[in-house]
């Protein structure tokens, strides 16, 4: 027996003990929820509330629909959901179809109380591509036929967000372990530990159509201070105030341009004091004084880690301010810290419990924001955990199984909503992870700590686009890598240019990097005159470079800020009815009018570089114009990354003009 009902602007289908409900959520976008439970959670997630939109219901004896906008979802007798253009009724998607004996589009396997593992399955289409998802290592654009965890990781960060190339976006609005698999057999997500089912489906005629629509439905990534835009320099680590004063000393002395200096880990007592260490940080205040004079913002490393010795245990155990475990001791991580020396094991605070997130900002607002500091990166904050056993950690909502991809979401509300009390308003943070909506705190994004070669530099380039067709618009890498890179070979050299010419058309450009020689918690210099002149004098180039193209690059943010358009985005963004610019994955475009195509290759001094057709491209340092549609041989020497410049484009890539 089913029964469909029109109730508040949604429609409804109740079957055995299973009730779904479907609703309009935003422009062109519906949302689903379905549960075995007595009722939905009530819980919003990622997703923000709606503006009001009207829907049209149709019920019939087998079968019923609910339509917003463009979008149409039709729901069968037997529970089956179909999605689909309601103005061309091209399909979108649609689950499997209901068979006896077969596993069902929506699956649910008791766990405990009233948790399930929960199974959606939706039926393929070969020529279908995927993008989004967050940021992972697999080196891959299109993810069709992929498998991904959808769980935090260094280096990997699950944003549960999927664009398609038929035409629709898809959120996994779930924050448990996860996985989707994108098979050529049929897609299915899974989660190990939800009460619900719970995703949204948007519609668009363009990708950036599909990704307004996100932005306004989990958030608007503030404006990019203009500040931002500018050279990031940073190393493990500068262990006292007076090297961070050489340092920025040293880069006026050769009139380089510095926006941000960064203050890395070990400034502290120890993990969980939230304070520098007054033997290395005498007076941060003038510190912070002088750089700002000079134009220069500090960032400053926070964990979320509490070290048992840490004068704040006690009191943030005895408050339950601390993630605890189902079973053994409570502390989750063994790392080294300063007092006592060496490994200890670390616990976390947890960010889930308001009076916790509180806490923490207080210590930060007394002992980093009263003494000028304003920026914070947010290291560490999946969490990091060995073993990674999920499922043993208790936060204060749940299960680290059903609510564990959360952490870095909240974290980052952590320190949003204390900088908004304090009446701040350019507000950015640097995090090692991410979740849908991250972008509404101010979330930037850097691919976590990635060794040294080539072939990690080519995986950064689908990274940090799939990372930006996920909503986050604000990403980075560590340039050069950040660890097994030495100085005093040549090939680290070459890559170090290599990578260094592809940040400089990254949307944040941060040089950083544990170089060797190392003892583990101090790397060797890593500023940009520390790698021979020749390096230096290209490296210096490109400074300058990306100094002349800041106000495109803030026109580019102001439109992830309105539009949600990432300013780091594929070529099929921008020709999304040019098939050959779906092919490509090597190489991209950094807003409207600059096509960048990195050298990935040791030793590669010339590649092949596709233009888009629909316009002429002229080459950014010779000035030589080419028709597209077709692939060129660009030359490419130590000191050259090709460039090309859209028709009708005047930008400053080259000084002087052609």
């Amino acid at each position: 027996m089913s029964m469909f009902l029109s109730a508040q602007n949604a429609l409804e289908w109740t079957g055995g003990h299973e009730r779904v409900r479907i609703e309009p959520w935003g422009q062109d976008s519906l949302r689903v929820r379905a549960t075995v439970n007595a009722a939905f959670t009530g819980a919003d997630r990622a997703l923000l509330p709606p503006d009001p939109s009207q829907s049209g219901v149709e019920i019939q004896t087998e079968s019923a629909a609910i339509t917003c906008g463009r979008l149409r979802a039709d729901i069968s007798a037997a529970g089956r959901i179909r999605f689909s253009r309601s103005d061309t009724h091209d399909p979108l998607l649609e689950e499997v179809i209901v068979k006896r004996l077969y596993p069902l589009p929506r699956e649910y396997r008791s766990l405990d109380s009233d948790l399930y593992h929960v199974e959606v399955r939706f039926c393929p289409h070969p020529d279908e591509r995927f993008y989004g998802l967050g940021q992972h290592r697999h080196g891959k654009l299109n993810q069709k036929g992929a498998v991904i965890d959808l769980v935090q990781r260094n280096n990997e960060v699950a944003i549960p967000w999927l664009l398609s190339s038929r035409g629709y976006g898809f959120l996994w609005n779930n924050p448990a372990l996860d996985r989707v698999e994108l098979a050529t057999t049929g897609t299915r997500w899974v989660a190990e530990a939800t009460r619900e089912i719970d995703y949204w489906v948007t519609t668009g005629d363009t990708p950036a159509e599909i990704m307004a629509h996100y932005a306004d439905a989990t958030g608007h990534a503030p404006m990019l201070p203009e500040w931002a835009a500018g050279f990031w320099q940073s190393r493990l680590r500068y262990r006292t105030q007076s090297e961070v004063l050489d340092v920025t000393r040293e880069y006026r002395r050769r009139g380089l341009p510095l926006s941000v200096i960064v203050i890395d880990f070990f400034h502290w007592p120890m993990q969980g004091c939230w304070d520098f260490d007054p033997a290395c940080w005498p007076d941060p205040e003038a510190m912070v004084r002088e750089l700002e004079q000079m134009g220069i913002k500090v960032m400053v490393s926070v964990w979320p880690s509490v070290n048992g010795n840490s004068p704040n245990f006690e009191f943030m155990r005895k408050r339950g301010y601390l993630l605890r475990t189902e079973r053994g001791v409570s502390a989750i991580f063994p790392f080294m810290d300063t007092q006592p020396e060496g490994l200890v094991y670390i616990h976390y605070y947890d960010p889930s419990r308001p009076e916790a997130r509180r806490f923490v900002w207080e210590r930060c607002r007394d002992h980093y924001y009263r003494r000028g500091i304003k920026v914070f990166w947010l290291d560490a904050c999946e969490p990091e955990m060995d073993p990674p056993d999920h499922g043993n950690l208790r936060y204060h909502i749940g299960n680290g199984r059903e609510v564990g991809a959360l952490y870095p979401f909240l974290h980052q509300q952590t320190f949003y909503e204390g900088l908004k009390a304090e009446g701040e308003q350019e507000i950015i943070m640097l995090c090692r992870s991410a979740w849908p909506g991250s972008q509404r705190f101010g979330a930037a994004v850097w691919s976590g700590d990635i060794e040294s070669h080539f072939d990690v530099l080519r995986t950064q380039v689908p990274a940090g686009l799939n990372i930006g067709l996920s909503g986050i618009p604000w990403w980075t890498t560590d340039i050069g890598g950040f660890k097994e890179g030495d100085p005093r070979t040549a090939e680290f050299r070459e890559l170090l240019v290599r990578w260094f010419q592809y940040g400089t058309f990254c949307p944040l450009f941060c040089l950083h990097g544990n170089r060797l020689p190392t003892d583990g918690k101090y790397g060797a210099p890593n500023e940009v005159w520390s790698f021979g002149e020749d390096v230096y004098a290209i490296l210096k180039r490109y400074l300058f470079v990306r100094e002349r193209l800041r106000p495109y690059i803030l026109q580019q943010m102001d439109h992830a800020h309105v539009q949600g358009i990432p300013p780091m985005r594929p070529l099929f963004f921008d020709f999304p009815d040019d098939p050959g610019s779906w092919e490509i994955d090597d190489e991209f475009m950094f807003g409207p009018d600059l096509l960048v195509a990195p050298i990935l290759e040791k030793g590669a001094r010339r590649r092949q570089v596709y233009l888009p057709p629909a316009s002429f491209w002229t080459d950014a340092w010779t000035g030589v114009k080419y028709k597209g549609g077709s692939c060129v041989e660009a030359p490419a020497p130590l000191d050259i990354i090709p460039v090309y410049l859209r028709e009708g484009s005047a930008l400053p890539v080259r000084e002087g003009t052609f």
